[in-house]
């Protein structure tokens, strides 16, 4: 991601947030402030490009995401993108050596920089957590564990959703205030150039199937999610190493 004024505020936030001595009610509302700053970074790069005289266009990356619990990782990314404004087609991975999933993320720019500083962020705090849950001694683990990233998943989901509400309604208050571009229409504008250029991508897409998942380490999960912060952690190369290949 390229230096940019509101993500070194919201940098200085998280740092903030990690300081020592803090109640964990100033430590939340840090973390929530970030939050919607980063909600807000993606409105304001979407009317920032709308009023350029070449409008932005859709793009796309590749992520592997590698096992163990590739699967599960993949619905953590999901959870996070489609919120943010990206869509993806899964893959299994066909790169030597590394067993897992490949996701082909669409979005614009400035989209797909949040989902991957997101997804970096959120991978190393469920990593954390799930390393944490003590697994009932008559459950098999890995039955656990998946449906703790379910549940950590569906938390990350639901508060993502809820921020981008928020920061479009704030947006669309301001619109009622002074003429210009409605930014509803910019982002549905967006949403159709995204889509155009995955079905160009992948005109013949078939949907997968749903899993069914049996652990009952959900709840534990969607508790942890609640308590994830959603502002883009600040992370070390070994750490991000650490994260996306556990």
């Amino acid at each position: 991601m390229q230096p940019d004024d509101a993500l070194d505020k919201v940098r200085k936030l998280l740092a903030t947030a990690e300081s020592d001595g803090l109640t964990d009610e100033a430590r939340e509302s840090y973390n929530l402030k970030a939050a919607e700053l980063i909600a807000r970074y993606g409105i304001d790069r979407a009317r920032l490009e709308a009023r350029q005289e070449q409008p932005a266009t859709a793009s796309d990356i590749r992520i592997t995401v590698d096992a163990p619990y590739a699967l599960d990782k993949l619905d953590l990314l999901c959870s996070i993108a489609r919120p943010l404004g990206c869509r993806i087609v899964s893959s299994k991975s066909t790169k030597p050596g590394r067993p897992g999933q490949e996701a082909h993320l669409f979005g614009m720019a400035a989209d797909l920089d949040r989902t991957q500083v997101l997804f970096t962020s959120l991978l190393v705090q469920a990593t954390f957590g799930l390393a944490a849950a003590r697994v009932p001694t008559y459950e098999d683990p890995r039955a656990f564990r998946r449906s703790w990233l379910l549940g950590f998943s569906a938390a990350v989901h639901k508060r993502l959703t809820a921020t981008e509400a928020a920061a479009r309604a704030r947006a669309a208050d301001e619109d009622a205030t002074h003429t210009g571009l409605s930014t509803a229409l910019v982002l549905a504008d967006r949403a159709t150039l995204v889509q155009r250029h995955l079905t160009t991508t992948y005109p013949h897409l078939r949907k997968g199937r749903s899993r069914q998942l049996t652990g009952s380490g959900g709840r534990d999960g969607y508790r942890a999610g609640e308590r994830a912060d959603l502002g883009g952690t600040r992370l070390t190369p070994n750490q991000r190493r650490a994260a996306l290949s556990s």
